[in-house]
């Protein structure tokens, strides 16, 4: 069974797979989160194209006096009411409503963002199932207008919306009486008190509260279109200077290594002081050499070359000093937390000839100093400079001419997930910030067939071999991708819930490495909330026992990041991680850990 959970009010919750356990609790967590993203949905309609905030909306003329009010009704569950209803509830529902009412040639309605105006039936919902007329009002279009502003100002402000007692049919309501003194239908306001009073709406209450409050700020604030873009900037900018950081901390580390290597063999030779100094003296040139020679390449300033001979201590400045300290943190880190990556899993020089055999002769014959390019970069060991400015270009032409054949996708997806092991990888990813090739690919995952899933989720976890690499993976900055917008994060996290939600063995394996290599990463309260709910569904699956310690020591980082939110998840769906003690010492560890943040 699948469903999808989308993004409402700023809470991630993408394409979450359901497998077909049942968890330990009163209802199945399938059903309570089919029902809980049914009553999410009317929180996302503010996003529609069509859809404009009251605090953008103009009008252009002035409506008469006289005007008819209608109310539209729309059902959420688009027909399945009544079987939910029966299944779920134990009662026949007509429907799960959805309203906005109509007057002046407009559809207002209220939701998570606010206030919002649009053109009647043009939302995401289409058309009503059911219209109602209530009456016509006496008011000129500018009062009803004014009214509105101040509505949006205090009682029906972004920040007040709540799904289930200050809703869009308590909106509709409150406009109807101040419009022609009626009240909608009760068996729209009555309907959710009737759910509610269910045992099973009683379990899902508390569901749809915590992803109403699980963000720091109200889910339906909107932050401006500017300050998002420079917030994102700001971070790609700070992340872009970090990759420059530690593709220079790398150099200056093999330096400092290869000088130690030189300096014990030396000593191991020559026993007395008097050579001792001789064989240090020599390294010691060299190492001042390189740092003049690495200082000019920085442009660094404010020591001369004298100086930096006659104080040894000058020959690393503070700025490499912070670098050095910074890199043995991000190495006791790894050491602490090493990802998990699969080091031996491709054969390249096979399938660099696998690919030349699949496009040879498919393909522009330009195409083809790609391939040598690559030959170049992985077989020759040459660095990344070997792959031209066109080359993401070529990988792009591959991974979307429908002309060609899976296997061709297959295949450069499994070369670039060796390539991604190496450091210098990164700077061939940097390339790709503006068309996002990619991930734009990675994001239609659930799409791809099985092949091509894995191949793509080998080289995402390879990617978690170096720091830069790996935070080329967090990014957060958007752009549009259809009618939505996509980031590196939000795509990686779709792979990760996909891979270990699957059916497939291999790709329940790379997904519990990605969840737990995201979890050894800094993530957001909401990708948290979202992977956890996908580690708390594949346990119903009775992993095995490295698969359920990757999954258990990542649902106690998840606890340690998001205090309130995943513990409450991890008793309101289950199953308890105490039903997993006694696999093994190390599950058990993390078992205990997590049981500190359960109240």
């Amino acid at each position: 069974m699948q469903f999808t959970l989308i993004v409402f009010g700023g809470m991630l919750l993408q394409s979450v797979v359901v497998d077909r356990y049942s968890a330990t609790a009163a209802f199945d967590p399938v059903q309570l989160t089919k029902m809980a993203n049914i009553l999410l949905s009317e929180r996302a309609l503010n996003d529609s194209p069509t859809c404009t905030l009251m605090s953008g909306f103009v009008r252009a003329a002035m409506g008469e006096a006289g005007e008819e009010v209608q109310l539209y009704v729309y059902d959420l569950t688009g027909g399945m009411a009544k079987t939910l209803g029966q299944s779920l509830l134990q009662k026949n529902i007509e429907g799960i409503w959805h309203t906005a009412i109509i007057v002046f040639g407009k559809e207002y309605f209220f939701g998570s963002n606010g206030i919002s105006v649009c053109d009647p039936g043009t939302t995401a919902l289409g058309n009503p199932l059911r219209t109602h007329s209530l009456g016509k009002t006496c008011l000129p279009e500018d009062v009803f207008q004014e009214y509105l502003r101040g509505l949006e100002q205090d009682t029906f402000s972004a920040d007040k919306y709540n799904l289930l007692r200050h809703n869009c049919n308590n909106f509709s309501n409150e406009i109807s009486q101040f419009l022609c003194g009626n009240c909608i239908p009760s068996y729209i306001l009555d309907l959710p008190n009737e759910i509610l009073n269910t045992p099973f709406g009683q379990q899902l209450a508390p569901i749809l509260e915590l992803f109403s409050n699980s963000i720091g700020i109200h889910p339906g604030v909107r932050r401006s279109a500017s300050d998002f873009e420079s917030l994102n900037n700001d971070i790609d900018s700070a992340r872009k200077q970090s990759a420059l950081l530690e593709e220079k901390r790398n150099k200056l580390n093999e330096k400092l290594e290869k000088r130690d290597k030189r300096k014990k063999k030396k000593k191991n030779k020559n026993k007395n002081l008097s050579d001792q100094f001789c064989t240090e003296s020599e390294p010691s040139s060299s190492r001042y050499g390189d740092n003049r020679k690495r200082m000019s390449e920085n442009g660094t300033n404010g020591v001369n070359a004298e100086n930096e001979v006659l104080r040894p201590a000058a020959v690393i400045d503070d700025n490499d000093a912070e670098d050095l300290a910074r890199k043995e943190l991000e190495l006791k880190r790894k050491e602490r937390d090493p990802p998990i990556v699969f080091q031996d899993t491709i054969n390249v020089q096979n399938e660099l000839e696998r690919l030349v055999g699949l496009i040879d002769g498919r393909i522009n014959p330009d195409d083809m100093q790609y391939v040598a390019e690559l030959d170049q970069y992985m077989l020759e060991n040459e660095g990344s400079w070997a792959l031209g400015e066109g080359f993401l270009s070529f990988v792009g032409r591959l991974l979307n001419d429908s002309q060609l054949v899976s296997e061709v996708r297959e295949t450069i997806l499994n070369i670039l997930a060796a390539a991604a092991l190496k450091d210098d990888i990164i700077l061939v990813l940097h390339q790709d910030r503006r068309e996002h090739i990619l991930m734009n690919y990675a994001n239609g995952f659930d799409k791809l067939p099985l092949l091509e899933q894995l191949a793509l989720t080998l080289f995402m976890c390879n990617l978690f071999e170096n720091s830069s690499t790996s935070e080329w993976l967090l990014y957060i900055s958007e752009w549009q991708l259809g009618s939505g917008s996509v980031s590196n994060i939000r795509v990686t996290t779709k792979v990760a819930v996909n891979s270990l939600l699957s059916e497939d063995k291999v790709l329940q394996d790379r997904g519990t490495a990605l969840v737990h290599n995201l979890a050894c990463k800094e993530v957001f309260d909401d990708v948290v909330v979202e992977l956890a709910m996908a580690v708390l569904q594949y346990f119903n699956s009775k992993p095995n026992e490295e698969h359920s310690f990757r999954c258990m020591k990542s649902l106690a980082r998840f606890c340690q990041i998001s205090r309130q939110d995943v513990p409450q998840l991890v008793q309101m769906i289950g199953p308890p991680p105490s039903a997993f003690k006694g696999i093994s010492n190390r599950i058990d560890e993390q078992i205990t850990e997590i049981q500190n943040y359960l109240r």
